[in-house]
């Protein structure tokens, strides 16, 4: 399916549910507002999923890999090769996502979007890889217009194959080496903020990688000049394969009536550019946490969302947003399952 047909397909939250969770939140056994951010997240998965007492059981983490040249300036404090060594991780079911992903039973699904390598066919990878890895984005565009759309709609299409065997809500991951660079340069062309607001440490690169990272985004905003009106601009300009996958995963989710729980800074700048291309998709998205990462909550402000968690997490993979599914599952059991003042017979609070 291609973008265009996609956005066209995202609706308004449906607001006749939300109405109806309200009144329910309003006559469980509890005073009003006791449960605090619970209630009204229960009341937004109402909304978004058209359903007054939402249910979660198929949980989704797409955990989306690509290589970045922008590597080669020394913006990571890891060699390149990590990101196809982590795939393999994945696959075998040994990094952190995977342990938080069977804490929460959710499934996790692991793409090839752009990794540098050509890595073997195993049980569990979808290949959708665009190239061998972006261009460097402080040399030039990370990548074409016409593959900027394909990471799009591939990243849609992977979700969109998802649905069909079960997905109630979808988490977002990321795993590529030298990826926080071109998310700081996304984020600093969408906000429209100097480049040193939104540039952390990624990996943890010491003062000297830092001054590098920095210089590096920079030059790609100077040299590229990404149009901030325009998302796949920015993709082409300044993303990265794994980033456009992810925006076209919201994309088809959010099509779709699914809430979309965002994992950290690449997530969320990948979340920035689905905003970018069709701003009523910002109302699918939930903040699963707040990053280490300098300029994520910039960034989470930007979009108009306030995180679940505040773990000082800087991983990626989607394990912040994997910690946060018991959230939201939980929000939508307490809407469901406690019962109303008159179905359990309890008297309710005076009124003098």
């Amino acid at each position: 399916m291609d973008i265009e047909t996609l956005i066209a397909k995202i609706e308004p939250p449906d607001e006749a549910a939300v109405q109806a969770a309200r009144r329910r939140q309003d006559r469980l056994t509890k005073p009003r507002g006791s449960l605090g951010h619970l209630e009204d997240l229960s009341v937004r998965i109402a909304g978004i999923t058209g359903q007054p007492r939402p249910h979660i059981r198929h949980k989704v983490i797409t955990v989306m890999a690509g290589d970045h040249g922008i590597a080669a300036e020394g913006v990571s404090a890891y060699p390149q090769e990590v990101t196809a060594q982590m795939v393999l991780n994945f696959l075998s079911g040994g990094a952190a996502i995977n342990v938080l992903a069977r804490h929460a039973g959710a499934r996790v699904i692991v793409v090839d979007m752009g990794v540098s390598a050509d890595l073997p066919q195993l049980p569990g990878l979808i290949d959708r890889k665009v190239a061998r890895g972006t261009q460097n984005i402080a040399a030039g565009p990370a990548m074409t217009a016409g593959q900027a759309r394909q990471a799009l709609e591939s990243g849609a299409g992977v979700v969109l194959a998802e649905l069909e065997k079960g997905l109630d809500i979808l988490a977002t991951g990321d795993m590529g080496i030298g990826n926080t660079t071109p998310s700081a340069a996304v984020a600093a062309a969408l906000i429209g903020c100097p480049a040193e607001d939104v540039t952390g440490r990624g990996t943890g690169v010491d003062e000297q990688g830092y001054r590098r990272k920095l210089s590096a985004v920079k030059r790609a905003l100077e040299i590229n000049h990404p149009d901030p009106q325009n998302g796949l601009d920015v993709l082409e300009k300044v993303g990265g394969f794994e980033i456009g996958g992810l925006a076209g995963a919201i994309l088809a989710a959010a099509a779709h009536r699914k809430p979309i729980v965002v994992d950290g800074f690449i997530s969320t700048a990948a979340a920035m550019l689905a905003a970018s291309l069709a701003p009523q998709a910002a109302a699918y998205l939930i903040a699963g946490h707040c990053s280490r990462e300098q300029g994520h909550r910039r960034m989470m402000d930007w979009l108009g969302v306030h995180p679940l968690l505040d773990l000082e997490m800087r991983l990626g993979e989607g394990t912040g947003a994997a910690l946060a599914f018991s959230l939201v599952e939980a929000a939508c059991k307490l809407l469901d399952e406690m019962a109303t003042f008159d179905e359990a017979g309890v008297s309710e609070r005076s009124t003098e």
